[in-house]
């Protein structure tokens, strides 16, 4: 018998906000055991949670790039179940009123392209994280995570296989990482995914058992998870290995295998219920048309764009859309020095190689479009050599208030004109490797990039590279 896989996603999201979602500490990752904690967020007796309306921003925008209707009126539950990790025993979280639901999103895979709906994007707080390393048969509770803002997207059972999740989550990661609504770190846990999976016979409507694996980080793993839990529920209907169970899984990444770790829990095991403390967030005409503007273009309407209108190749233009930063860094430089094609280069070349010799991914870019642009211009305009106009770039990346042309003066970048210096280093040059000049004279062309390269040595690469060349030449038919 042919089986099909039947998957749909929970996908947690952290949102890019300074604040946690109800108090105001710190929502930033890596800070020291318990550094971001206070008597709300670690549920002390008689503290009242205020809403982060940036938070409430967030999950708006998320809903609008995901195709989503956004509920006017959103509401917040309690979501009772008992874990170390959960110091007021609930998790507040949104049920009966989300702030999104019916959105849909589309992939393309080896098959063609797909619609895979959205049953609903919810608001909530995450909880803190238990470290069983520091002392032997000890777990400690670290709280900084509690009460960090997450949104939850949930799939509609959509999906038939590794290949369209693996799609599905990439498209998630590009949208939400473009409209900055998270930084979506796989490594860090700002986005982490659990896999409801089951097997039905091909063609037949009714799921199957249905088995979730947790809070997965991982495209690799959650591909081979995937592959795993599949041949196991295809094996237990076929050969009767074992009786399959709803339950929630674990995978071990290292062994290659799902492990049972509960029964899994129904809506009615939670008791959900409306929070009393958190009142009901109505959003109007005017907060949802300001989200609505702040809406970026697409990464794919951009590569369009930049190809037809800013004559950009494909590879060039697929690179900068890579990255929301990257594309507006790309279009402050462009708008102050004209040159597409050169920016895109630069970005491409030497921006991206500083990123990667510093260890920084593409959201971390912070240099000033507009600087680019100038410092682009000075070395298209010939006041910077290109060698230097590196340095002038390596400067920005570490002071984002420079000033290209004045770091280039201040610092003896600017390509010298006093011919008169350069005549001198020339004979320099040429006094000091008699070898070279009777080699290039003898017919060996090459020979002449040595005494060229002493000479921009000489000269700190501030000179015209043409100008250079034409002297060098001109001084070597004068010599005897």
């Amino acid at each position: 018998m042919r089986y099909e896989t039947v998957i749909g996603l929970e996908v947690h999201v952290e949102l890019a906000t300074e604040s946690k979602i109800f108090c105001s500490c710190s929502a930033k990752f890596g800070a020291g055991p318990n550094e971001h904690v206070c008597p709300a967020c670690c549920g002390m007796p008689g503290m009242l949670p205020v809403v982060n309306k940036r938070v409430v921003d967030l999950g708006m925008t998320a809903g609008m790039m995901l195709n989503c209707h956004i509920n006017r009126t959103t509401t917040f539950d309690k979501k009772s179940y008992y874990y170390p990790d959960l110091p007021c025993a609930y998790q507040t979280t949104q049920w009966f009123a989300p702030v999104a639901v019916n959105g849909c999103v589309e992939i393309e895979t080896s098959k063609g392209k797909k619609k895979v709906r959205i049953k609903q994007i919810h608001m909530e707080e995450d909880a803190g994280k238990l470290v069983h390393d520091i002392m032997p048969d000890t777990t400690h509770v670290d709280f900084n995570r509690t009460s960090v803002p997450l949104i939850e997207i949930v799939s509609q059972p959509d999906l038939s296989g590794a290949e369209e999740v693996i799609a599905y989550l990439e498209r998630l990661h590009a949208l939400l990482r473009f409209a900055k609504v998270s930084d979506c770190r796989w490594e860090q846990g700002s986005m982490r995914c659990d896999v409801n999976l089951s097997v039905r016979p091909e063609g037949s409507s009714e799921l199957g058992v249905r088995t979730e694996m947790k809070n997965m980080n991982s495209l690799t793993a959650i591909a081979r998870a995937i592959e795993y839990e599949t041949a196991r529920h295809i094996d237990a209907l076929e050969n009767g290995t074992e009786v399959l169970v709803q339950e929630t899984r674990r995978w071990d990444d290292v062994k290659g295998k799902s492990y049972a770790m509960r029964n899994k829990e129904t809506a009615g095991d939670y008791r959900y219920f409306p929070d009393p403390n958190v009142m009901p967030v109505v959003i109007d005409d005017a907060w949802y048309a300001a989200i609505e503007a702040s809406l970026p273009e697409l990464p794919e309407e951009k590569r369009a764009r930049y190809i037809s209108e800013l004559g950009l190749s494909e590879y060039d233009a697929a690179q900068l859309t890579q990255s929301r930063a990257l594309c507006d860094c790309f279009e402050d430089a462009v708008s102050v020095c004209g040159k597409a094609k050169d920016a895109a280069n630069w970005i491409n070349s030497e921006v991206m190689n500083i990123l990667n010799a510093r260890k920084m991914n593409f959201d971390m870019l912070h240099i000033d479009g507009k600087s680019l642009g100038a410092l682009i211009l000075l070395v298209a305009d010939g006041k910077v050599g290109r060698a230097n106009g590196k340095k002038v770039l390596a400067a920005m990346f570490d002071d984002t208030t420079i000033d290209p042309a004045v770091y280039a003066e201040e610092n003896g970048l600017i390509v010298s004109h006093d011919t008169g210096m350069i005549d001198a280093v020339i004979k320099e040059a040429i006094s000091s490797d008699p070898k070279a000049v009777a080699d290039y004279k003898s017919g060996k062309e090459k020979a002449i990039m040595a005494l060229f390269g002493k000479c921009m040595k000489q000269l700190k690469g501030n000179c015209d590279p043409q100008v250079l060349h034409t002297m060098l030449i001109d001084a070597i038919k004068a010599t005897e």
